[in-house]
């Protein structure tokens, strides 16, 4: 680890970047490293213990090579499998993982009906039931794993048009009425989805709060970086992103183009 280094953050696709957004606005003085795996992605359809092998794997050389300050993991999927195993394999690196904003749901939502829109992978999790065990046993959780939702949003970002039909096939489950109330908030569990959010209001039967995780995750990053020293003059260089794959196609480096992100 090195003090002064760069925050890494790391998604198996674009969905990071709106993680990356937030904490840019909160860390100025900090560089970062977008890490993009996606030779990897999806990661819904993983098996557990070879995404979690993967991941550890990649961030030897990316720790090697890069020398974070911090990484922060700007996935659901991933955070509710690796977390443990970052930790340990890497004691020298803070690591901040991404969850399910169950617990400001469920303190937010005036009706008890909360649904938790996410990736098969994060809802099948006992990581995402355990919170709701813990955070929301006075209120009614629908978890929803979507399939489509997270590559309907690289889609958007990438060539900037989405079949909106199928966005509102995907969030329809997430809508309930009982007993006279309607569900008024949808955890956004997918750090890919709130690039579609505006979609979602358009498409959605009825108004609701949509709780996107990306600023919480932020600001939980800059209270381990404010205990490091260095971070506080404006960067000399150019935040980057890295790709696994070999060979990333042109709509993905225009967007990270678009995002200030250089390759690298």
């Amino acid at each position: 680890m090195s003090v002064d280094g760069p925050v890494l953050v790391f998604d198996s696709g674009i969905g990071g970047l709106s993680v990356l957004r937030e904490a840019r606005v909160v860390m100025p003085g900090r560089r970062f490293v977008y890490v993009a795996d996606d030779a990897g992605f999806p990661y819904g359809a993983w098996d557990e213990e070879r995404l979690r092998d993967r991941i550890v794997g990649l961030f030897e050389g990316l720790i090697e090579r890069h020398a974070p300050a911090l990484a922060l993991i700007a996935c659901n999927t991933a955070s509710t499998i690796v977390m443990p195993a970052l930790r340990q394999a890497y004691p020298d690196i803070p690591f901040v993982g991404t969850v399910p904003a169950i617990k400001p749901a469920a303190e937010r939502t005036r009706s008890g009906l909360v649904s938790v829109l996410a990736t098969p992978g994060t809802v099948k999790r006992q990581y995402t039931r355990d919170l709701i065990r813990d955070y929301a046993d006075k209120v009614h959780v629908r978890l929803v794993g979507s399939e489509n939702l997270a590559g309907l949003a690289e889609t958007y970002m990438r060539n900037g048009f989405v079949d909106e039909a199928a966005v509102k096939a995907e969030i329809d489950p997430c809508f309930v009425s009982q007993d006279g109330l309607k569900t008024d908030i949808v955890v956004l569990a997918c750090t890919h989805f709130p690039f579609l959010v505006n979609r979602m209001r358009k498409m959605a039967p009825w108004p609701v709060d949509w709780i996107d995780p990306a600023e919480a995750i932020a600001r939980r990053a800059l209270s381990i970086v404010e205990t490091l020293p260095g971070g506080t003059a404006l960067p000399d260089e150019k935040d980057r992103v890295v790709f696994t794959s070999t060979n990333p196609d042109y709509s993905a480096m225009r967007l990270m183009h678009g995002f200030g992100l250089t390759t690298g």
